[in-house]
């Protein structure tokens, strides 16, 4: 099992950045494929962002965000990344970050067995 804590949520207005952490416990970390997911009000959880273990940090993303929102992964420093650019107010949402304890990642959210409690960002038009 892996603790996670996100981090680095926030009001922004439209078309600024923001980077969101998540802070992982314990020292297998690089061993986990790990991914970011958002809830919208009134919507189901979706998927956003994945990175693979750290043996093949292969990456994949959401058609809506593919080209704003980067994904990364510092192993060193147990620490997950996303790095968001030109929100939009629909990017509004509460992120959650998971692990899968593969090699590869996933887009669906009943193959993580981890989740931290999410960070809330909201984009202001």
């Amino acid at each position: 099992q892996v603790q996670l804590v996100e981090s680095g949520g926030g009001l922004v207005q439209a078309g600024d950045s923001l980077r969101l952490s998540c802070a992982a416990s314990g020292r297998t970390f690089g061993t986990y494929a790990m991914g970011w997911f958002r809830q919208a009000p009134g919507k189901e959880r979706e998927f956003v962002a994945a990175i693979n273990s750290w043996s093949d940090s292969s990456t994949d993303y959401a058609d809506s965000v593919k080209g704003r929102f980067t994904i990364s992964r510092d192993n060193n420093n147990n620490t997950l990344y996303l790095q968001m650019t030109s929100l939009k107010p629909e990017d509004t949402a509460v992120y959650y970050c998971a692990a899968r304890r593969t090699r590869s990642s996933s887009r669906y959210d009943f193959n993580y067995d981890n989740w931290g409690q999410g960070t809330r960002v909201t984009v202001s038009s």
